[in-house]
């Protein structure tokens, strides 16, 4: 099925829409205490219960929208029921805070994999939305298998060290921030190796 376009609010409302909707019920959630079946469950539990089916509906919604979605969405949707519903299932946050270093070294070893075999895996997956020399794709795929490989170690540092709701504000905005810092910095490697592909004839 071909993709369809959709106007980018809607899109960056459906991907980001579910991680702040988490962040506000942390917010409001991570002081109370729930007793579930004589269990007894933290806010942030409680809160990670509910983001799951939220995160898999706006990727559905999304899905409906576009018939598409990347590799991407597929394996991080996987891993948040996996690595949630572990976080859920055990009443143990810590499964949850994890997720973020699975995602990143997995696609880092990923990239990197590729790298090995002189291939850029990446240059595959998003070629159609940035025009690079093939140069430039393998300059880009390391720099980026490196950025995956750090924010794996530094949200290890975090959660490791850090209170729980420190960790909250990084994982929502910090993370977010990062990558949009990242790609920002790539600038000059656009220029030099932009195809000019994306320009009209």
């Amino acid at each position: 099925m071909a993709e369809k376009q959709i106007d980018g609010k809607t899109k960056t409302a459906l991907e980001l829409g579910p991680v702040l909707a988490f962040f506000v019920a942390y917010l409001w959630l991570k002081d109370r205490t729930f007793t579930i079946a004589g269990t007894e469950y933290a806010g942030f539990v409680v809160v990670t219960a509910g983001f799951i089916p939220v995160f898999l509906l706006s990727m559905a919604v999304l899905w409906k929208l576009t018939g598409h979605l990347s590799k991407m969405q597929v394996v991080t949707a996987v891993l948040i029921v996996v690595f949630g519903g572990l976080s859920v299932w055990f009443n143990d946050p810590r499964f949850f805070k994890m997720k973020p270093t699975i995602i990143y070294l997995l696609f880092g070893g990923v990239l990197g994999l590729g790298l090995l075999r002189g291939h850029s895996y990446l240059q595959s997956v998003m070629e159609g939305l940035m025009p690079l020399t093939d140069e430039g794709w393998m300059i880009l795929t390391r720099r980026l298998m490196a950025f995956f490989l750090i924010l794996a170690v530094l949200n290890e540092l975090i959660w490791r060290t850090q209170s729980e709701e420190i960790w909250v504000y990084f994982k929502t905005f910090g993370l977010t921030a990062a990558i949009f810092l990242f790609f920002m910095t790539q600038g000059r490697l656009f220029e030099e190796h932009g195809t000019g592909e994306d320009e009209p004839e």
